[in-house]
Order: C-alpha cells, then sequence, then structure tokens
C-alpha cells in the first residue's frame, strides 16, 4: 500500500530548510504539483464540478419514472416492500403508509430514450450528454450523517472530504487559486433546511492546506483577502516576506507541517487578491452566457450565478469545485416546494454541460449533481389530490453525472416499482467515491494517509469502481 504521509516527504524538507535556501525554497515546495508516484492510471478527468443538492431530491418526482403508481393511488405500502426498513422519528409513529405517486409528468427525451419530468424541462434536453444512476444508495438516513458520509466516506465528522483528498493527492493546477473551492446558495424550497458546515469541506486529519475554501457572495468573495486601509500591495509583499522569515525559522525547528501550511497559505491569500477580483468580474462574459444560464445568474450568491462562477473556476484549472444548493427537504408541501427548487437549478445545471462542452471543456471535467439519499414513495403526514410530502429513503436514489470519462447518454441501475428497493446494479457512496478517484487517475486504495497507526482513506475499506459507467 502506498502511503502519502507527510513523514515521507520530512528528510527532504528538512534538508532544503538546512541548505539556508530559505523563503523561496519553501514557497517552491507549497507548489509542488501533487504527491510522487500518483496518478496511478491515464486519468479522463482533470477537475470535478460537484452540484450538491442538499436535502435529498424526490428521485421519484424527477427522474425515477414508475408508472403503475398512478393506479395505486392512497393504497397501503405493501410490507413486502418495506422489509422491515427503520423509520425516521417524522414517520415512525404513522399507521397509515399510503402510496403518493407523483402529480408531475414524465416523457422520454433525447436519443438516448431518459425518463424526466415536466420540472426538469432544460435538463431534459441535455440528457444524451448525461449518465443517470439511478441505484445509489447510502447507509445514513438523517441529513447531518447523510451528508458526512457523502463528503467525507464515513458518517462521523473529523474525516476529510473529497475535495481535500484530491488537492492532497494530485495537488493544484492553479498556483493562483485554491486546488478546492466551495459555494453555497439557498434555495426557493425549504427555506428552513438542514445547515452546512464548515468541516464538511474540512481536511480532518489532513494538514490544513488541503480544506476547501469557501467563496461568499458579495464584495469579499473570501473573508479577510483585503488589505486594510493603509496597507498598499508593495508594503503587503514586505510584511509578508518578514512573516515567512520568522516561520521559516519556527518550522527548522519544529518541523510541523501546519507551519509549512500557514506559510502557503499566507502567499496563496497574496496571489487571490489578484485573481479572485478578476474571477469574479462577470463583465467581460456575453449576453448569451447569462441568457442561457438564466435570469438568476446576474445575482450573486444563487445557484445560477454560482454555476457561471464554476465554469470560470473551470477555466482556470481548479482541481474541485462544490456547489452546495439547500432547500431540497420536503417532508410536506412538496408539489409546490421542489417546484421551486428545479427553478433554482434545472436550467443552470443544464447550462453548466452544455456551456463546458461548447468550450470543449467537459471531456476532461466530471460534472455530478445529487444529494444524500432519496424520498419515500409513501406519504409524509395527509395525502391529498394536490399535496403530499415524503420521507427520508437512504435505500434507492438517482444522480447524474457528465463528462470526464462517464459514458453519456446511459441509464445505469434500476429500482423496483416503487423505487423503494434497488433490483440491478447498486451503486454506494464508497463506490461512487471509487469512480471519481478513478477518472482522475487514482486508484482509492492507494491514496492513504496515515493517521493514529492506521492508514485512512476515503473508501474506507470498501469502495468498488462502477466500470459500468466509464467510457475507458
Amino acid at each position: 500500500m502506498m502511503d502519502l504521509h507527510p513523514s515521507l516527504l520530512h528528510p527532504t524538507r528538512r534538508q532544503v530548510l538546512r541548505s539556508a535556501l530559505g523563503t523561496a525554497a519553501i514557497r517552491s515546495l507549497m507548489n509542488a504539483q501533487g504527491t510522487d508516484g500518483i496518478p496511478q492510471f491515464a486519468p479522463t478527468a482533470k477537475r470535478v464540478i460537484y452540484l450538491f443538492q442538499s436535502g435529498a431530491p424526490s428521485q421519484l418526482d424527477l427522474f425515477d419514472y414508475k408508472p403503475k403508481l398512478a393506479g395505486l393511488r392512497a393504497s397501503e405500502l405493501p410490507d413486502s416492500i418495506r422489509q422491515g426498513q427503520r423509520l425516521t422519528g417524522m414517520t415512525a409513529t404513522q399507521s397509515s403508509f399510503p402510496v403518493a405517486p407523483p402529480i408531475f409528468q414524465f416523457a422520454q427525451h433525447g436519443k438516448s430514450g431518459a425518463w424526466v419530468s415536466d420540472l426538469m424541462p432544460h435538463t431534459a434536453k441535455m440528457v444524451d450528454d448525461l449518465c443517470f444512476i439511478k441505484s445509489m444508495n447510502t447507509e445514513q438516513i438523517n441529513h447531518d450523517p447523510a451528508v458526512t458520509f457523502c463528503q467525507t466516506g464515513f458518517q462521523l465528522a473529523g474525516r476529510p472530504s473529497i475535495g481535500s483528498w484530491l488537492s492532497y493527492g494530485l495537488g493544484s493546477l492553479n498556483k493562483d487559486l485554491p486546488a478546492f473551492v466551495v459555494m453555497i446558495s439557498q434555495g426557493s424550497g425549504n427555506l428552513a433546511d438542514q445547515p452546512l458546515y464548515d468541516r464538511l469541506w474540512g481536511s480532518g486529519f489532513l494538514p490544513s492546506r488541503y480544506q476547501g475554501v469557501k467563496f461568499r457572495s458579495g464584495a469579499d468573495p473570501v473573508l479577510y483577502l483585503s488589505n486594510p486601509d493603509g496597507i498598499d500591495a508593495p508594503m503587503r509583499r514586505r510584511y509578508l516576506d518578514d512573516l515567512a522569515a520568522l516561520n521559516d525559522l519556527n518550522l527548522k525547528e519544529y518541523n510541523d507541517p501546519e507551519i509549512a501550511t500557514r506559510i502557503a497559505q499566507y502567499e496563496m491569500a497574496f496571489k487571490m487578491q489578484t485573481s479572485v477580483p478578476d474571477l469574479t468580474d462577470l463583465s467581460k462574459e456575453s449576453e448569451r452566457t447569462f441568457e442561457m444560464y438564466g435570469p438568476d445568474s446576474r445575482k450573486p450568491g444563487t445557484f445560477a450565478a454560482n454555476c457561471l462562477l464554476a465554469r470560470r473556476l473551470a477555466e482556470r484549472d481548479v482541481r474541485f469545485i462544490q456547489l452546495f444548493h439547500r432547500g431540497w427537504d420536503q417532508h410536506t408541501n412538496l408539489p409546490k416546494q421542489i417546484r421551486g427548487q428545479a427553478l433554482d437549478t434545472d436550467q443552470a445545471s443544464a447550462a453548466l454541460v452544455r456551456d463546458l462542452k461548447e468550450r470543449g471543456l467537459l471531456k476532461d471535467t466530471l460534472v455530478v449533481w445529487g444529494g444524500e439519499f432519496g424520498r419515500t414513495v409513501y406519504s409524509q403526514g395527509k395525502l391529498t389530490e394536490t399535496d403530499y410530502g415524503r420521507d427520508h429513503h437512504p435505500r434507492c436514489f438517482t444522480i447524474w453525472m457528465a463528462g470526464g470519462g462517464v459514458k453519456p447518454g446511459l441509464t445505469f441501475g434500476e429500482t423496483d416499482d416503487f423505487s423503494y428497493n434497488i433490483v440491478r446494479d447498486p451503486v454506494d457512496v464508497h463506490d461512487l467515491h471509487a469512480t471519481i478517484l478513478r477518472t482522475l487517475g487514482l486508484d482509492h486504495t492507494k491514496l492513504t494517509y496515515k493517521f493514529q497507526g492506521r492508514h485512512f482513506r476515503l473508501t474506507d475499506v470498501k469502495g468498488q469502481i462502477v466500470n459500468g459507467i466509464l467510457t475507458s
């Protein structure tokens, strides 16, 4: 097993430091492009854009068409389908579990004939560029552990996020921007949706230089990046040089990788003072581009605006770009809330794939769209002609992927007639992570970090590459 613990690099670091090469050598070390010995495979992707739909979109109302449900409306979900599944506290006390068919219309689209509901008309036009996985499943039934599991491969907080693993394993492609960038938007569905914590893009026990950098909407996309009053760029440069010299002395004495991290982060912040304003300046974007992404693309902080920024980050070779969009937790009032969520995300998601394709970036950019689990076929609360809710459902849900070596125009996996159990080609979260790493040329079993005496990895002790969705 390949051990990528920084201790393997320490002898070289000490030699560099003791040779009195000084700050310039440290900066060179901090800008190293990845770790020796990887990637292990020929990559089909250079970067990832993960459009995480926080709160769990209902696969039944969006992509997993089940025509037989129409004739079963309000009937009791058979015990043979439930199979004793544990329930959340929201529906455990229900005496009845009535089947709630979606009220939205489905149709087949493109040459691939993929089924998409009328909630997603723009996505429907792009299905021949997408790979739908309808057999995703997870171990977790509640939001926080499920989102944590999707981000880190473990349900308890404290492990590195997927973006941190990639930053650690492959390094940065751009010396003026972070390797891992995060943006968050609030949906118009459930305004009281689950919170998102900074630890979800944290580096865990990896050195903190690998954590995600959150970009905000507004005048200062990154906190504390602007110079204070009275400080200009040359003065800032002199200050950082002096500070780096002091940190070098501490690094020589203690050999603490976090000191090296601090040096690298100060340098990155200085570079970002120029690169971030250029990145977030959309004045040179064409009217056609704004029309493609939709009217919200002109509003900072929206999902559409973040999708446009994601494309600009991809152009600048940022390694891992993650957009979190909150509001998908529809326990009640689903028909109204999910319409708002679809309106938030449909056009911009499809535009991102189209835009990347037109610019020649989709071939080496992997785009992932999906949440932390699915929703139940039975109604939570009262079922009426026009209203219903759905509880959490970890047994099956749908995601889609595009570009980066994933087969386009493919639907992979299958669920039963109730979209309740998987009947073909199950894919769990560890499998998804292993497959994402494979597109980037990484063997998920070899990307490890030794912590507390054990070699940890993103996929823990599990994970199988889903070869059926890959082009090579």
